[in-house]
């Protein structure tokens, strides 16, 4: 095993906790060249991080060589023989990597792909250039979801509101790169080869490896950009650092039947549109919330034979939950309000046998792993605030399901699956085909 030297953090740490611009912006053209060898291999690193980047032995001609070491987490992201790209999936109790600087992805158990390392490098990045991350300072169980929260909050501009524009554009490009998309590795070179001294020989990081991308930026240096070239569509922008604040629909292709939709309603409000819609005939069967403010939809075909529901300021009533159960009435609507009231739905008429539901500060997927071994489905699920609510019934008429954790919603089709509920940043799929757009 070859010798080297210190790792980047151990010259980031022995320098004060400082880098020079130039010296990062070095550290950026040869690591993404690294990354774009690995990758061109068929893997991803996996643990791209200050501690893996380690520089040749001290007084050798190498001092000033990049390595990146630690392979323990690579994984592959296309067959090597067929070049097909490895089948994307989505577990979130499982994670890999260094929490401080993995990507959003990994957080969320999303399979590894090229953008993960590319994410990775640019907060690694940021760290050398300003001596901390928006993030460091978690404790506790909930670490690795409140880091992941904060990641998706922090807008590209906020990250690097101290660092020169290419590292801000460097890491939008980054974030919002597909699970199959190739990176333009040239261009990210580009970016920061605009801000290094022009001698090779006398840069603080040896960027020799990184001369074949180099090369392809050839006469356009410092001017290629991270916006979409004339002829590209131009690409949504999905990691911006705020909320998403629109309703989305999503519905079935069916027969014409009668149907009506309420939204942004006060809660003086609700009772008035959903009293009426009783009269008509229509039972309530979708609510949603947004900025204090109620979505429904009552359905004359719901098969419902009676209703009851209830504005309440807790998440959830556990007491008139239960009384309604001793009336064989079961959860068929859920929504959460930002202020941390909700509204539940209470059906008879249904087909479910039993019911259970939890409530949690974050996401309980084990609670769900352990009650689908006992034959219940996920039939509801809704948000308030940082806390989640998820009923579970048996006898829902499912063969199978997944979740999908997800910051946006994109056009996708599921083979075999359809979306069943969706709260906050959460996708529920079940048993049935359908299409979202």
């Amino acid at each position: 095993m070859d010798m080297l030297g210190p790792s980047l953090w151990d010259v980031w740490n022995n320098n004060s906790h400082s880098m020079s611009v130039e010296m990062v912006a070095c550290i950026a053209i040869e690591a993404i060249s690294i990354l774009e060898k690995m990758h061109s291999k068929g893997y991803v690193h996996g643990d791209v991080k200050p501690e893996n980047f380690l520089l040749g032995p001290p007084g050798t001609l190498q001092e000033k060589k990049l390595f990146l070491v630690d392979l323990g987490l690579a994984t592959k992201w296309k067959d090597t023989g067929t070049g097909e790209l490895v089948e994307y999936d989505q577990r979130p109790d499982v994670f890999r990597g260094t929490v401080r600087y993995a990507s959003v992805h990994a957080h969320l158990g999303r399979t590894g792909s090229r953008r993960d390392d590319l994410e990775s490098l640019a907060y690694t990045l940021v760290f050398l250039l300003r001596g901390r991350l928006p993030w460091q300072g978690y404790q506790g169980e909930n670490k690795g979801f409140l880091v992941c929260k904060k990641k998706m909050a922090t807008s590209p501009e906020s990250l690097c509101c101290f660092c020169p524009q290419p590292f801000r554009q460097f890491v939008e490009y980054v974030v919002n790169l597909k699970f199959d998309e190739e990176p333009n590795y040239a261009k990210c070179i580009s970016l920061f080869d605009g801000i290094v001294g022009p001698n090779p020989d006398i840069r603080p990081i040896n960027t020799d490896g990184a001369q074949k991308l180099i090369y392809q930026v050839g006469q356009k240096r410092g001017r290629l950009m991270m916006e979409e070239d004339d002829d590209d569509q131009p690409k949504k922008k999905i990691r911006m650092g705020m909320p998403a604040t629109q309703w989305v629909s999503v519905y079935n292709a069916r027969r014409p039947m009668k149907q009506r939709y309420h939204y942004n309603v006060a809660d003086g409000r609700l009772a008035q549109h959903i009293s009426k819609g009783n009269e008509d005939g229509l039972f309530i069967s979708s609510v949603a919330s947004c900025s204090n403010l109620w979505a429904l939809i009552m359905d004359a075909g719901t098969g419902f034979t009676s209703q009851v529901y209830e504005l309440s300021p807790y998440f959830l009533h556990k007491e008139w939950i239960m009384e309604q159960w001793e009336k064989n009435f079961y959860i068929t609507a859920l929504a959460g309000a930002n202020n941390g009231s909700s509204l539940v739905v209470m059906s008879r008429g249904t087909q479910y046998a039993q019911q259970s539901y939890k409530v949690s500060d974050s996401f309980p997927f084990k609670w769900i792993n352990k009650k689908w071994k006992e034959g219940f489905y996920v039939t509801a699920m809704a948000t308030a605030g940082s806390r989640w609510a998820v009923v579970v019934s048996r006898n829902a008429g499912f063969v199978d399901q997944l979740w999908s954790l997800t910051s946006c919603i994109q056009v996708r089709e599921f083979t075999g699956v359809g979306i069943m509920v969706i709260a906050s940043r959460l996708l529920l799929l079940h048993g049935t085909r359908q299409h979202l757009s």
